[in-house]
């Protein structure tokens, strides 16, 4: 007899945390809708010339390639939501308006080590803004806002939204000599994992000289403890407009300045906006805004979405410019951290109001009578016809989580009222069918959908 399992870093859930999962996806996608994103959904399989078209590094031993007979076409399993898209735009560019303004909610496949909150198959959930040619910076400062309200919407406070810019980063680098910037970033980016000490040996390999590596952990924050705007208006200020770097320093700092002023317009508090010099993001194709999103209390979780600006998405497939901006949450890793946390947790009744149970065979037809009625006032009920005695009925409705159960006899039947069971409380009350719906709705916070 072959043992039931999974492979190792894929994740399978029992029905009520399955039930939060799906709450927590449909409150991201919710989000995205509101603020008028198009939902998108590309095939899982891919071209292996589209997904290796930057090149090959660490992704390339991430892949899941397929296997399909002799003749068949190179493909791969998709490793993010980001190449599909690059592909789907210089696809679909005369069909398409611009700026596109797409999310997509959907599963792809790293072949990673297998460990805690790590997995091989996972939900990314992106939102991201397309542009012809340009995209104007007030979208930098959505996307964030669009983060923070999915946070909102699953009752988690203390949110804030790291922001930095790649350009400006690029810029002080220019100002202070340093020719391979990207190095630096990406020894940056390693601080919080690794420490100060050890980033300044990353940043002595690079061929960053002592005095150097004095300027960036002052201008990042870590020596000078003056506010962020503070070190950055005393550095453009010393700036004369014509050295190396100040033009793409200033304009960046404006940039930035427009954005952080645009995030609180599309409502979010200012508190939640933290200006933090030393988030670079890793990944080389970012040259503008940059994000990072932490949970106050619980930054040991690290970063719970992320992003930034690109100036060129579809590069590889299209001689067209299309700058573009966007975040990502990974929504698997999210849920595990977050039920880790016990940030979120399972509530009773939030899947199935209802329970039905008549007594005997005499009660089925009121029982279909009341299904039908209850689900038509778009209220989620289960009908219970098996045997047994009601103790085993009851012990059903405990763990199917029902908030109430509905019980039937033959006085109900012949009277048309039925018995309405509160599960959390015990209390058992008879009231006709119409005074059930309205109590149901009150206790779910929910109208007729």
């Amino acid at each position: 007899m072959i043992q039931p399992s999974i492979l190792p870093g894929f994740m399978e859930l029992l029905p009520e945390e399955q039930v939060l999962f799906e709450h927590v996806k449909q409150a991201i996608e919710k989000t995205y809708q509101r603020y008028g994103f198009w939902p998108l959904d590309t095939p899982a399989i891919e071209k292996n010339e589209i997904l290796f078209a930057k090149g090959g590094g660490e992704t390339t031993k991430q892949i899941y390639h397929i296997e399909k007979g002799e003749n068949s076409v190179d493909q791969s399993l998709r490793f993010d939501l980001t190449v599909p898209l690059a592909r789907y735009v210089a696809q679909h560019t005369s069909e398409l308006s611009f700026p596109f303004r797409r999310y997509h909610i959907g599963k792809v496949y790293r072949g990673e080590r297998n460990q805690k909150g790590r997995y091989r198959e996972f939900y990314q959930a992106d939102v991201d803004v397309i542009g012809l040619d340009n995209l104007s910076v007030i979208n930098d400062a959505e996307c964030p806002a669009v983060i923070y309200d999915v946070f909102r919407a699953l009752e988690i406070p203390g949110v804030h939204i790291h922001i930095n810019h790649r350009g400006m980063l690029n810029g002080f680098f220019t100002s202070l000599g340093i020719r391979d910037a990207l190095e630096v970033l990406h020894a940056i980016d390693k601080l919080a994992k690794i420490g100060a000490d050890a980033v300044a040996d990353l940043l002595e390999m690079n061929g960053v000289n002592p005095k150097q590596q004095e300027e960036i952990f002052r201008f990042i924050g870590l020596t000078d403890d003056r506010p962020a705007e503070e070190r950055l208006e005393a550095y453009a200020a010393s700036l004369s407009d014509d050295a190396p770097g100040a033009e793409e320093f200033k304009q960046g700092w404006a940039d930035l300045q427009t954005i952080i002023k645009a995030m609180q317009g599309f409502g979010m508090p200012k508190e939640a906006i933290v200006l933090d010099l030393s988030i670079t993001r890793g990944l080389d194709y970012y040259t503008g805004v940059v994000y990072e999103t932490f949970i106050e209390g619980y930054e040991s979780i690290g970063s719970v979405a992320s992003g930034g600006r690109y100036d060129d998405l579809a590069s590889n497939f299209t001689k067209q410019k299309m700058p573009g901006v966007g975040i990502s949450i990974g929504l698997t890793r999210l849920f595990y951290q977050l039920r880790q946390a016990d940030l979120i947790r399972p509530k009773k009744g939030d899947y199935i109001t209802a329970l039905i149970i008549p007594m005997s065979a005499e009660e089925l037809d009121f029982a279909l009578e009341c299904v039908h009625a209850l689900r038509k006032e778009g209220i989620t009920v289960q009908l219970y016809t098996e045997t047994g005695r009601m103790k085993k009925k009851f012990s059903y409705a405990d763990a199917e989580g029902v908030r109430f159960t509905i019980i039937l006899g033959e006085s109900e039947r012949k009277e048309k009222k039925i018995s309405l069971k509160n599960m959390e409380s015990g209390e058992q009350t008879t009231m006709t069918l119409a005074e059930a719906i309205d109590l149901m709705r009150d206790a779910s916070g929910r109208g007729n959908e």
